[in-house]
């Protein structure tokens, strides 16, 4: 009887095939099939940019969501060697963009994020000249940038944009750098500073230096919960998700600020802004622990960086300390508008339970019992890829709903159109036109004081005619005397000598203050109450002046009858 043929040893993207076949299965013999198969591909050799890319996917999938401590160790090996591997340094150029370690990272940052990485990592930027668009601006404005001594020369000598940038900045200090610290000195606030710069739109290159941050080793250190049972799938009963306590978790500063560092990067490495994170604040930062190895780490923003009347928190969703989406929420009077985005490796999945778990968080933080979808978040404002993804059918699904008329009309006759074809899908055109309304979902009573119907701008107007009426192009006049007046009218003493957040909210709330009807005939509490309502402006935690101001009735019923 002849012997039984040999097996040839698979090749390396057969197992990678076979490792993205299993990556979603959880429970079982599924950790020890990943196990074998990510242990050949540690020593195998990948061919093209496509299948380096997909085995780095999949090991940041498996580092948020490890089957046991064997596949956790076998992927944390593989993650911290990745950039020394043969296949990924033959295509490392074609990988630029992608936030893997060792690539570079080219985006017109903004100028608070540019100027945070040239401090952490001098050298690590340069300017794009060759697509700059800007030179005749950047010429006009050298001379702001040099000595007085230095304009002869940049008056007489007419050379490009890049030179010129170039022979200032000197042998030490790359384009990008100079140009970055210089507009950093200049302005009278540091918004001022920000707005000249951007008018640059410098296209920017991070080349990769030691410790640089990268999506292949982006992770906070956290308890871990192996993922033993299959992915949760199913949409959340919103009203029964809503019910969920999370552990709120105190950070000191030292934490805090890693996690806001954490936060900044991954928007960094997908190119992206967010201002909450970018401006975020070490000193307001929680970590809240749902379970299951899923933790939202809130940050809120620095007071100068506050909104006037809403309040707006960020939350780096991570899950088992890897970053794997994020948040944007703005709170005011009982309801909160939520933008939510799952990182591109981790989409699908748990998305719905995840999501379940947010409005959970946000009520938890602000007592919210009404949310809303802006439209750019449903695939509105031309946000393509919301269209494609079919975001506006993920919420709809949810119970989310359109006050507006015309929209449910749409919806229903989707809905019968997909009653009667499964196979129907809404023309892209159609969720376009969809997607330009606010979906609402509420656990209380339909109400039209809730952001995205209450008029906000209405009450900015309001101030702007009494500011005007009274002080004209003296703004600062109007500030001062504002802030006196109101201290007066509330029997406020010592402003002044209040923390500095503080005495900023009490400045920028002021001409409010003076504006709000009946405020003379209120009680000596109610108005202390205001008082700290103004000074939970500027306090460590904003999410204490949304509980505040709430709760504060005739505060609430002022500013209604004021945006009237």
């Amino acid at each position: 009887m002849a012997g039984s043929r040999p097996q040839r040893p698979r090749s390396a993207a057969t197992q990678l095939g076979a490792l993205e076949r299993v990556l979603h299965e959880f429970g079982g013999d599924a950790g020890a099939r990943k196990f074998a198969l990510l242990r050949g591909l540690a020593k195998a050799r990948l061919k093209g940019r496509d299948a380096v890319l997909r085995l780095h996917e999949a090991l940041c999938y498996l580092r948020a969501l490890p089957d046991d401590e064997r596949v956790l160790a076998q992927v944390t090996a593989m993650l911290a060697a990745f950039e020394r591997r043969a296949d990924f340094r033959a295509c490392r150029d074609e990988l630029a963009d992608s936030g893997i370690a060792g690539t570079i990272i080219q985006y017109p940052f903004f100028a608070v994020t540019a100027l945070w990485l040239s401090r952490r990592f001098p050298g690590a930027l340069t300017i794009d000249w060759d697509e700059f668009e800007k030179g005749e601006l950047l010429l006009s404005r050298l001379d702001l940038f040099a000595l007085w001594g230095e304009t002869p020369g940049l008056d007489e000598n007419a050379f490009e944009p890049d030179e010129w940038v170039r022979r200032l900045a000197g042998p030490r200090t790359t384009d990008a750098d100079f140009v970055i610290r210089r507009c950093a000195e200049l302005g009278r606030t540091e918004i001022e500073r920000e707005r000249f710069y951007e008018e640059f739109e410098l296209p920017l290159v991070l080349t990769p230096r030691a410790s640089m941050p990268s999506r292949t080793s982006a992770h906070v250190d956290r308890p871990v919960r192996w993922q033993s049972t299959p992915l949760r799938r199913q949409r959340p009963d919103l009203e029964v998700a809503l019910r969920q306590r999370a552990e709120v978790i105190d950070c000191d500063e030292v934490l805090g600020r890693r996690l806001v560092e954490l936060a900044r990067e991954a928007m960094v490495l997908r190119h992206r802004d967010l201002d909450a994170f970018a401006y975020g604040d070490p000193r307001d930062v929680r970590l809240l622990n749902c379970g299951d190895g899923l933790e939202f780490a809130v940050i809120g923003m620095v007071p100068e960086r506050r909104l006037m009347l809403e309040s707006v928190y960020a939350f780096l969703t991570l899950r088992n300390g890897v970053p794997i989406g994020y948040v944007l929420v703005s709170a005011l009077f009982g309801s909160s508008e939520i933008a939510y985005n799952v990182f591109d490796t981790w989409r699908g999945g748990e998305a719905a339970w995840v999501y379940g778990w947010v409005l959970a968080v946000t009520q938890q933080l602000f007592g919210s019992d009404t949310f809303t979808i802006y439209p750019y978040q449903l695939g509105g404002g031309g946000n393509q890829e919301g269209l494609e993804s079919g975001s506006w059918w993920f919420y709809q699904k949810l119970g989310f709903r359109a006050r507006d008329r015309g929209v449910l009309r749409v919806m229903r006759s989707e809905l019968a159109k997909m009653k009667r074809s499964p196979k129907h899908r809404t023309p892209i055109a159609t969720l376009a036109e969809i997607a330009e309304h606010n979906v609402y979902w509420s656990a209380g009573a339909d109400r039209d004081d809730i952001i995205g119907i209450f008029p906000l701008g209405e009450i900015g107007l309001r101030v702007t005619d009494y500011v005007a009426r009274r002080f004209g192009a003296d703004r600062e006049l109007a500030e001062r005397t504002c802030a006196d007046e109101a201290a007066e009218l509330c029997g406020v003493r010592g402003w002044q000598k209040w923390d500095e957040g503080e005495r900023l909210a009490w400045l920028r709330w002021s001409p409010l203050v003076l504006l709000l009807p009946g405020v003379a005939k209120w009680s000596d509490d109610e108005r202390a109450e205001l008082v700290a309502v103004v000074r939970a402006k500027g306090g460590r935690r904003e999410s204490d002046y949304v509980r505040r101001l709430d709760a504060h009735g005739k505060l609430r019923a002022a500013l209604r009858r004021l945006a009237r």
